[in-house]
């Protein structure tokens, strides 16, 4: 399989909260969500999930980190999503669409940081 992710991942279980919206229709569907991060970089997050998200979700995200940085608020977009159990579970990948600037090099020193003091419940990903 060809990768495509082209910024280093934190392999890292970390609370996230997702409201929809906006879900293909013209007036938006708030959705207030509660989940849990997989992994994230300075461009998305990978997150498990027991609820079903339609690729092109416009989410906004709340990730709370382990940590001095501890929230992290951003717009995304769900890119995929997989079944994980019939339907009680899936898993799916968010890209960041509109983050601030200040935001992204915090968390990208925040990665950098982790993974120096990487132990085995952290590992790196590409």
């Amino acid at each position: 399989m060809n990768e495509k992710r082209w910024t280093k991942r934190l392999v890292q279980k970390n609370e996230i909260i997702l409201t929809v919206v906006y879900k293909g229709k013209k007036s938006p569907n708030k959705r207030f969500i509660h989940h849990i991060s997989t992994d994230i970089s300075t461009s998305g997050a990978r997150i498990q999930a027991n609820t079903f998200l339609p690729v092109d979700s416009l989410l906004k995200i709340q990730l709370t980190l382990k940590g001095p940085l501890p929230l992290i608020t951003a717009l995304g977009k769900v890119k995929w999503i997989r079944r994980l159990y019939t339907d009680e579970s899936y898993e799916a990948g968010l890209e960041f669409t509109d983050i601030s600037r200040d935001t992204t090099t915090q968390l990208g020193e925040y990665i950098s940081r982790t993974q120096k003091k990487a132990s085995p419940d952290v590992r790196v990903g590409w």
